[in-house]
């Protein structure tokens, strides 16, 4: 099984401060469309298929997978991707809450496995490695917000 997690403060020292509701916005529509917050080109698909209050189902081809994942939605405080289909199943999670400072952070945590590989093998330990480097999950909250600010900026969000 592969167990990553990160966290980083939404609001670093020279960066345009982003409230609860600016964040949940830009993870609200991370989760509708990872093409407006993946690099370039690895995210080519990515439909909401069905939406509840709750949840919603998206189908994406990211990094040449093509996926469905059934997304929940516990505003202004967590998105969880469960992998319904593609190379991985288990959950990941986006988690906003305030430290023992109040201050606003941003987790990523997930608990995954690879289909069809042997738990534990070499697939899933690459996997593990990846997550755990710096071009890992902590890289991608820190471009979340990056990109969060950036489509504030632009009346986009």
């Amino acid at each position: 099984m592969i167990y990553s997690n990160a966290t980083v403060p939404v609001n670093p020292e020279h960066e345009i401060p982003l409230t609860r509701a600016q964040i949940w916005a830009g993870l609200e529509l991370k989760a509708r469309d990872a093409r407006l917050f993946l690099p370039p080109g690895l995210c080519t698909r990515c439909e909401v298929v069905e939406e509840s209050e709750t949840h919603l189902v998206r189908e994406a081809t990211i990094g040449g997978a093509d996926l469905r994942e059934i997304i929940t939605l516990d505003r202004e405080r967590k998105v969880t991707f469960f992998q319904a289909t593609g190379p991985r199943e288990g959950a990941i999670v986006n988690e906003l809450f305030e430290d023992e400072a109040g201050a606003l952070q941003l987790r990523f945590y997930c608990y995954l496995g690879l289909r069809d590989k042997q738990p534990g093998g070499p697939q899933e330990q690459a996997e593990q490695a990846q997550f755990d480097s710096d071009k890992g999950y902590r890289a991608a909250l820190v471009s979340t917000l990056a990109r969060t600010r950036e489509l504030l900026a632009q009346g986009s969000l």
